[in-house]
């Protein structure tokens, strides 16, 4: 892929200053402003190119909107649940967080809050802060032996587990995309929710937010729970549903609960707060100097990293941009965009398009079906009014706008390795197209029925135009060219010589009226690459 031009970054929260440095060592005019309401924020935003957030910015459809010229959100931490992905990719933006950022940190605060559940620590604090000695009423647990169930095993759940089976938990789990073999490998038993929730001494939740997720531990999980059982949530508000939480925690069917996240924060409702079970922290998470600046490192560093055509992480919505940051991915898309732009410029006649078949061939091509599909859409549907395709948004445009997308991907047939072929249809009719790579450069083999003698290099003006065979063909285009002051500089002939043939010349420049070239041909059209 390009480099994507970053010029300018707002921050919108308080970050570490490594970001800024990181950002303006590498030629990003950075500018810092807090504790914008949201108006501010609209109208700030047109100005810049990236947008880094935390938690509190709440980027969205309607900030999105207001952006001219914003190529990415970057939020400096894990979850975008403050983001309106769907509004960002549709405008082809990147939005990236950082993944591993505060990893540790977030697996420390839940440790601490399962060995606080399990010895009553603030409580017995505070009691003594008031001049108390009450050792009976602090009665505790231990740990060891004990069974932990850890709801989604990725990078923070991995984390918690290697850090309670050094006091003995058996650690058990369950999560839809973590193989049960890798969990394994790190002590923990993978299993449905239906299995888990009877066995737990304690559950702690590791999922995004989600609507799978969302009230995971509920009124008929809860009854399905070990009686007592002490749930902690350092994840995110409403995995937990908190009115079951708190009837659980009043029948005594959930014995504590560690909260450091809830539904609105900060709570308004202070049932769960004031639970004399229930220790709750204000979204410390990812508060340590150690993550704050990890987290603020790492998306600058990520941001740079992109600009400059090096690698893409910790993007959520840009996944086949992710696998283009290679050489060899450069030239790919530049053949599918102009191959797109090929088919769009021959059928502009007959839109609109219906159906978009993509096939690539050979070995060679096994790993870039997905992201020269999303390139061959983007020179297809550039041109079209009101439509600004990348290729992040691009295939969810092609949805919106009716497109039936197939792609597939074949072995070589001997001759074709390396190809990429492409069939349209517009307006009922139907177009075809094949290109490949030959000498570093983006070649078009054939168009339609007419397969090139010599392969037609996509670069420069070029002008294709449809008629049958005859020994005066070139000459009279040439003329009729000549006299509208444009020279030819190429030619490429179908190697059949029956029927109506698509023909192409390299040109020193457009025609202003592809009219001028009636009656000599059937068809004409023309593009600059």
């Amino acid at each position: 892929m390009a480099p994507i031009s970053i010029n300018s970054v707002l921050i919108s929260e308080s970050v570490d200053p490594r970001c800024r440095a990181i950002l303006e060592e590498n030629g990003i005019r950075v500018t810092e402003k807090q504790m914008m309401k949201k108006e501010e924020l609209i109208a700030q935003i047109k100005d810049y190119d990236a947008l880094v957030v935390r938690s509190a910015t709440k980027v969205t459809a309607d900030v999105i909107g207001a952006a001219n010229n914003l190529k990415i959100v970057g939020r400096a931490g894990t979850g975008v649940d403050n983001v309106d992905v769907g509004a960002a990719t549709k405008k082809g933006i990147i939005v990236m967080n950082t993944p591993s950022g505060n990893t540790i940190s977030a697996a420390e605060l839940t440790c601490a809050l399962l060995m606080s559940l399990s010895r009553n620590v603030p409580q017995a604090a505070m009691s003594m802060k008031k001049g108390n000695w009450d050792r009976k009423q602090f009665m505790g647990a231990e740990l060891y032996g004990k069974v932990l169930g850890i709801v989604g095993l990725g990078r923070i759940g991995k984390e918690v587990a290697s850090r309670m089976q050094s006091f003995g938990m058996k650690t058990i789990g369950s999560d839809p995309i973590t193989p049960p073999e890798v969990s394994a490998s790190w002590g923990v038993q993978q299993m449905s929710l239906e299995q888990l929730w009877p066995q737990c001494d304690y559950i702690t939740v590791h999922t995004p937010l989600m609507p799978a997720t969302v009230g995971l531990l509920n009124d008929k999980t809860f009854a399905k729970c070990k009686k007592g059982v002490k749930v902690v949530n350092c994840a995110r508000g409403g995995i937990i549903d908190e009115d079951a939480l708190l009837r659980a925690l009043e029948s005594g069917q959930c014995g504590g609960a560690g909260l450091d996240v809830f539904v609105e924060e900060p709570p308004k409702n202070r049932s769960l707060v004031d639970h004399p079970n229930v220790i709750s922290c204000p979204h410390l998470g990812a508060s340590t100097k150690e993550a704050q600046a990890r987290c603020g490192e790492d998306i600058a560093l990520q941001i740079v990293d992109m600009v400059k055509g090096k690698k893409l992480v910790g993007a959520v919505n840009a996944q086949v941009f992710a696998s283009t940051f290679s050489q060899d991915s450069h030239q790919l898309i530049k053949l599918g965009e102009a191959v797109g732009a090929v088919l769009h410029a021959c059928s502009a006649a007959k839109k609109p398009f219906s159906n978009v078949e993509i096939t690539t061939q050979g070995d060679c091509m096994k790993s870039s079906t997905e992201y020269m599909t999303s390139a061959i859409l983007v020179g297809l549907l550039s041109h079209e009014s009101g439509s600004c395709p990348n290729l992040i948004n691009v295939l969810s445009l092609a949805k919106e706008t009716g497109i039936v997308v197939e792609q597939t991907h074949c072995a070589s047939d001997g001759a074709a390795e390396g190809v990429c072929k492409v069939e349209i249809v517009a307006g009922g009719c139907s177009y075809r197209a094949s290109g490949a790579i030959q000498g570093g450069v983006p070649v078009l083999l054939g168009l339609s029925d007419s397969m090139f003698r010599q392969p037609v290099s996509l670069t420069g003006n070029l002008l294709f135009f449809k008629a049958s065979a005859s020994p005066q063909l070139l000459s009279s285009v040439a003329g009729l060219l000549a006299t509208e002051g444009v020279q030819i500089e190429s030619f490429s002939a179908p190697a059949s010589q029956s029927g109506d043939l698509w023909y192409c010349v390299g040109v020193s420049s457009l025609l202003r009226d592809l009219g001028a070239l009636n009656p000599l041909v059937k068809d004409a059209a023309q593009l600059s690459i």
